[in-house]
C-alpha cells in the first residue's frame, strides 16, 4: 500500500518544487539608448535575455526648459529621426518585454523646482512617451510602459510629486513607475519619491559606490541589500550591475561569482525583482551567462 502511495506523492512534491522555483525567478533589466554600437532596440529584445527595457535617456526637463531626448548615436530627436522607434518598441511588447523611458541619467539638465513644475512634467510625458497625444512624439505612436527614475543630479526636491503625478493617469492606462538609486540607503536624490511607495520596480545600482558593492567579497553588497530590501516598499527590488569590467569604474561581478555567491542571499527576499544590468553596450554573453540563476 504504502508503495503505491509513494508515486502520487511524488509527483505532487515534484510539481510543488517546480512551481517553487519558478516562482522565484527573475527578470533581466537593461538599459538601451546610449551607444549607437550596442545593436537596435529590436535586436535587443530579440535576444530573449530581458524582460524589461529602459530607453535612456531624457536628459533635460523641468524648470521650463525645453526637454531633450539622447538616444547617443542611434538617432536624433530634434528632427524627428527617431520616430521608426516606434515599430520596434511594439515588437518588444509584443514579446511580453515592458519598454520604460528613463529620465535624468548621470549627465543632464533636469531639475523640479515646484509640484506645478512637476506636474507640467508629468503631463508632458504622459502626453509624449505614454497614453497621451501630441502631435511631437518623439518616438512615434507607441506607448511606452512607463517612465523610470534615473536621477544622480539637480535637486532631491519634488521627485516625489512627479511620481504621483505620472501615477495619477494610471487610472485611464497604467503608468509604471521604476527607480535606479545608488546603492548608499538611503539614496541621495529620490529617497522623498521612494517613500510614496508608488514604485513597481526598483533597480539599485550596487556599482561605482565603494561601501555597498562586490569588493572582492559580498558581504557589504548583501547587507546593504537586506537595508533596501527591509526599508522600501516597493513591488519588486532588482540588483544593478555592471555587464562587463568596461562598464562601471568598480562594482563588477563575475557571472559564476553573481550565481555563487550573490544570489542566493538577494533571492531570499520576497521583494527579489531579478537583475539589472548597465548596459546592452556592453552586455556581450553576461545576461545569457546569469539568466539560468536569476
Amino acid at each position: 500500500m504504502a508503495c503505491k502511495l509513494s508515486t502520487p506523492f511524488a509527483l505532487i512534491f515534484l510539481v510543488l518544487s517546480v512551481l517553487i522555483n519558478f516562482s522565484y525567478a527573475g527578470t533581466i533589466v537593461v538599459y538601451w539608448g546610449q551607444d549607437g554600437n550596442e545593436g537596435s532596440l529590436a535586436d535587443t529584445c530579440s535576444t530573449g535575455n530581458y524582460g524589461i527595457v529602459n530607453i535612456g535617456f531624457l536628459v533635460a526637463f523641468g524648470n521650463n526648459q525645453s526637454p531633450v531626448l539622447n538616444l547617443a548615436g542611434h538617432c536624433d530627436p530634434t528632427s524627428n529621426g527617431c520616430t521608426f522607434l516606434s515599430n520596434e518598441i511594439k515588437a518588444c511588447q509584443s514579446q511580453g518585454i515592458k519598454v520604460m523611458l528613463s529620465i535624468g541619467g548621470g549627465a543632464g539638465s533636469y531639475f523640479l523646482t515646484s509640484a506645478d513644475d512637476a506636474k507640467g512634467v508629468a503631463q508632458y510625458l504622459w502626453d509624449n512617451f505614454l497614453g497621451g497625444q501630441s502631435s511631437s512624439r518623439p518616438l512615434g505612436d507607441a506607448v511606452l510602459d512607463g517612465i523610470d527614475f534615473d536621477i544622480e543630479g539637480g535637486t532631491t526636491q519634488h521627485w516625489d510629486e512627479l511620481a504621483k503625478a505620472l501615477n495619477e493617469f494610471s487610472q485611464q492606462n497604467k503608468v509604471y513607475l521604476t527607480a535606479a538609486p545608488q546603492c548608499p540607503f538611503p539614496d541621495a536624490w529620490l529617497s522623498g519619491a521612494l517613500n510614496t511607495g508608488l514604485f513597481d520596480y526598483v533597480w539599485i545600482q550596487f556599482y561605482n559606490n565603494h561601501p555597498c558593492e562586490y569588493s572582492g567579497n559580498a558581504d557589504n553588497l548583501k547587507s546593504y541589500w537586506n537595508q533596501w530590501t527591509s526599508s522600501i516598499s516597493a513591488g519588486q527590488i532588482f540588483l544593478g550591475l555592471p555587464a562587463s569590467p568596461d562598464a562601471a569604474g568598480s562594482g563588477y561581478v563575475a557571472p559564476h561569482v553573481l550565481s555563487s555567491e550573490v544570489l542566493p542571499t538577494v533571492k531570499n527576499s520576497p521583494k527579489y525583482g531579478g537583475v539589472m544590468l548597465w548596459s546592452r553596450r556592453y552586455d556581450q554573453s553576461y545576461s545569457a551567462a546569469i539568466k539560468p540563476n536569476v
